[in-house]
């Protein structure tokens, strides 16, 4: 979803700018040598590195080897394939989740390593924070601009609306969406609804950090995107049902886990060097409700 919107900002806003594409159809980034290999072919000025193996609450805690093993994997064969290859500055788009769970304020940088991650994303939450942090210590030890974006949750279109691995608002619209078609009194929802995160629409990330390539030097090591405000679990939901059109009742499952009560960022660092996201929520999510209804193919 991200790399797709970094696509295409890229190619509106720096369009005399040479955009190499890599997928997964391209190579496995889980091969180090493999990785090494085309990032010394290809010699770049600049990555960006958006690849993860990312999923919903469900998948991480049905399946958590692979947010750990995956992630960990990918990160060690990008950056340390793009150190070797002498790229001299490297985007990484981090987490929300390298932070302790319980803090019932706006996270900050320093909070990093302060206290034990959210359950459901520890696997995936320490990849992140080794991913962060070997963009650190590249920075240090050899001078080169390696700086780690962590924005708060995304969405947007082209996102994963798979039952059991989609995030919130992509499983929301679709669970309402699927409710609506078949007639359903209700749609149900892990917990009890009250749970607050901050989602920020993938576009307007991508159009910013565009931007922002070629002058990563000027950052601190690890910059905190997000829109500055969180809602309730039953907020989105409420959102939902307005922009599907559903008249039907929210459940609630209250066994389920819902995870961590909050997760706000402090974006204040981002917002002096001029991150400025724009989308309502509302309208980002009508926009990706229309996606989901017309996939591109």
């Amino acid at each position: 979803m991200l790399g797709s919107s970094i696509r295409a900002q890229w190619e509106a806003l720096r369009p005399d700018d040479e955009l190499i594409l890599l997928d997964r159809a391209d190579v496995d980034l889980r091969d180090s040598v493999a990785t090494a290999r085309a990032l010394a072919g290809l010699a770049p000025d600049a990555v960006i590195h958006a690849a993860a193996t990312v999923g919903g609450i469900a998948a991480k805690l049905a399946a958590p080897v692979p947010y750990l093993m995956d992630n960990l994997q990918v990160d060690a064969s990008v950056i340390g394939g793009a150190l070797a290859a002498g790229v001299p500055e490297l985007l990484y788009i981090g987490s929300a989740v390298i932070y302790p769970e319980g803090i019932h304020r706006a996270l900050r940088p320093d909070d990093l390593l302060t206290g034990p991650l959210e359950q459901a994303n520890e696997g995936y939450g320490i990849a992140k924070i080794a991913g962060t942090t070997l963009c650190r210590y590249a920075s240090e030890q050899h001078g080169v601009a390696y700086r780690t974006a962590v924005p708060s949750n995304l969405y947007g279109p082209g996102d994963n609306h798979a039952a059991g691995s989609a995030h919130l608002i992509a499983a929301a619209l679709t669970k309402v969406h699927d409710a609506k078609e078949a007639g359903s009194p209700s749609v149900l929802v892990w917990g009890d609804g009250t749970a607050r995160r901050e989602f920020t629409f993938s576009r307007d990330l991508a159009q910013w950090l565009v931007g922002e390539v070629g002058r990563l030097a000027a950052w601190p090591a690890l910059l905190n995107l997000g829109v500055g405000h969180d809602h309730s679990i039953t907020e989105f939901y409420e959102i939902a049902r307005a922009v599907v059109g559903y008249e039907g009742d929210l459940e609630y499952d209250t066994p389920k886990p819902a995870g961590t009560p909050m997760r706000l960022l402090d974006s204040s660092a981002a917002r002096e060097l001029g991150w400025d996201p724009s989308t309502p929520l509302a309208d980002g999510m009508a926009e990706v409700y229309r996606s989901f209804l017309t996939p591109a193919h």
